[in-house]
């Protein structure tokens, strides 16, 4: 009896082995099946962040191919300053699923007149030459007394000894600026010491080795660079002292700092190509064959034009200007096997003009016969310049080299920069950008019209439109343009349904038939930096909306 007993004891504990063993592989079942949709989770979210980055991919792509095709073509298709249709929520994968809908979207920061961050954001790309080129800085150095310090005093919070040290980092020598710094006197007393580069910077943020340049200074209060104070960026901003996003103009540094940083004012790029509104290369005035030089100008201009440009650079223009007065160009007898005796410094110079020619057969200098004055055709009067600067301009070039890099672009520069322009006055002596004038260039470029649109694309209509004098404009030009070809944007790709995005800052450059990426860095790790509803959601309720 006892013996059996046991046996069902034995029984029962076996039924408890197996069901503890059960459990065992229930739960390790249960474990395995909850690791592998982890995994395929996991390989999911890395499929789609790929997926992400292979959309910032093809809108880089997408802009390149629209800045391949002309002004006139881009023009047509919305230009490129802010063009929803064609920069934002374009759809690289049309799943009906939003959680699949894959997109790219082209933003740039919205910034007022001032500078000034607006809280929004545009569709399209930013012009480099709206910036600051660092590279100009010591051009500009040579050209002005102080040039270089002029340009950057123009950014919101810059002191002297600041600006000097950036002018010293950049410069050759080791002689410090009278507020700057060099090796001897500063950089050799850090601990690790270093050198400055003594060259142009390779990055904007190679300023924050600079002395006195700080990372609030450089990079403001957008810090995850979406060009607007987010709510968190408000709080953080203000704890750091840097007057958070309710910027107060005239407040010095909150004026411009808060809201973007020195960073958002300078570049390294910028630059425009040196061709015709048609995309043609602008006509060589300084080409040393004349015979040459002649029929390239007799094949846009009429006979009187490409005479009288090709007599100029035979003989120079004439000591006094003769108040313009003179006979036509346009039946001069010229040889043009001689070699020039004179180049073109400026387009401009053309203007008002007179040429001096000793009537000796040849046509060269020399004889003592009274001189022949030749007038310019090209009139010191704004009235007559409606007829023809704007040909002259777009057509003309005293450079032959494809791009010309630096100037700041009068059309979309903010008023900071326009204000650090370091043109003089000859007349006067006084720097040419004042308040007043950057203030009515602020106005008037916000009147675009269909009749003056063309004019507007060239720096010259300051003076077409009597803003400034022939050398006021003069003077300006080596600093000044109507705008760039090398453009700057932020790319994000996402899903418009949400989850893995990617986003990255990326310069083109514009200026060759074949534009290329010039910078690209990718900022996927300060998140995707806008709302999907700024972005652009074109699905409801998982069905495509009806486009217009």
């Amino acid at each position: 009896m006892k013996h059996r007993n046991s046996r069902n004891r034995r029984k029962g504990v076996v039924l408890i082995i197996v069901l503890v063993v059960l459990l065992v592989l229930a739960l390790a079942a249960y474990s395995f099946c909850d690791l592998m949709l982890a995994h395929r989770q996991v390989a999911t979210v890395n499929g789609k962040q790929l997926q992400a980055r292979m959309l910032v991919q093809s809108g880089a792509e997408a802009i390149k191919q629209y800045l391949a095709t002309d002004e006139a073509t881009r023009l047509a298709s919305g230009g490129h300053f802010n063009n929803p249709l064609y920069f934002q929520t374009a759809v690289v994968l049309p799943e009906q699923d939003p959680q699949d809908r894959g997109c790219f979207t082209v933003v740039a920061p919205y910034f007022d007149e001032l500078g000034l961050a607006s809280g929004g954001v545009r569709y399209g790309l930013e012009d480099e030459s709206s910036r600051l080129n660092l590279n100009m800085l010591l051009i500009a150095d040579a050209a002005v007394p102080d040039g270089g310090r002029t340009l950057l005093m123009s950014l919101p919070g810059m002191t002297e000894d600041v600006a000097d040290a950036i002018l010293d980092w950049m410069d050759p020598d080791e002689e410090p600026r009278e507020y700057g710094a060099e090796f001897g006197d500063y950089y050799s007393t850090l601990s690790p010491p270093y050198e400055p580069r003594n060259g142009p910077p390779q990055t904007v943020e190679e300023l924050l080795l600079v002395a006195g340049v700080t990372p609030e200074l450089l990079f403001g209060a957008d810090f995850n660079r979406n060009g607007m104070i987010d709510q968190h960026e408000q709080a953080m901003s203000t704890s750091l002292g840097l007057g958070g996003g309710a910027a107060n103009v005239g407040d010095g540094f909150a004026s411009g700092i808060a809201n973007r940083g020195w960073s958002a004012y300078l570049t390294l790029y910028s630059g425009e190509r040196n061709v015709s509104s048609q995309g043609l290369p602008r006509i060589f005035l300084n080409n040393e064959d004349l015979q040459a030089l002649h029929d390239e100008l007799s094949e846009v201009f009429s006979a009187e034009w490409a005479n009288f440009i090709v007599a100029y650079r035979l003989y120079g223009p004439a000591d006094s200007n003769g108040n313009g007065q003179g006979q036509s160009a346009e039946n001069l007898q010229l040889d043009l096997t001689q070699s020039p005796s004179a180049s073109i410094d400026q387009v401009l110079d053309l203007i008002g003009a007179t040429i001096d020619i000793q009537n000796n057969q040849g046509g060269g200098r020399g004889g003592n016969q009274q001189p022949t004055t030749v007038a310019s055709p090209f009139q010191n009067d704004v009235v007559a310049m409606a007829t023809y600067l704007t040909s002259l301009m777009d057509n003309c070039s005293v450079s032959e080299a494809k791009a010309i890099p630096g100037r700041i672009s009068i059309n979309e520069a903010p008023r900071e920069l326009l204000l650090g322009i370091p043109a003089v006055d000859a007349a006067s002596g006084e720097l040419i950008m004042t308040e007043e004038l950057a203030d009515q260039i602020i106005e008037l470029r916000a009147t675009v019209t269909e009749e003056n649109a063309a004019a507007r694309t060239n720096e010259s209509w300051l003076l077409g439109e009597a803003v400034v004098n022939l050398d006021q404009m003069k003077a300006l030009m080596p600093f000044v343009c109507g705008g760039g070809d090398v453009f700057r944007c932020q790319i994000v790709g996402y899903f418009q349904g949400g989850g893995p995005s990617s986003r990255a800052e990326v310069v083109f450059d514009a200026t060759s038939a074949e534009p290329r990426e010039l910078l690209w860095r990718d900022i996927s790790h300060l998140g995707r930096g806008y709302a999907l509803e700024t972005l652009g959601v074109d699905l409801l309720d998982g069905v495509a909306a009806q486009q217009p």
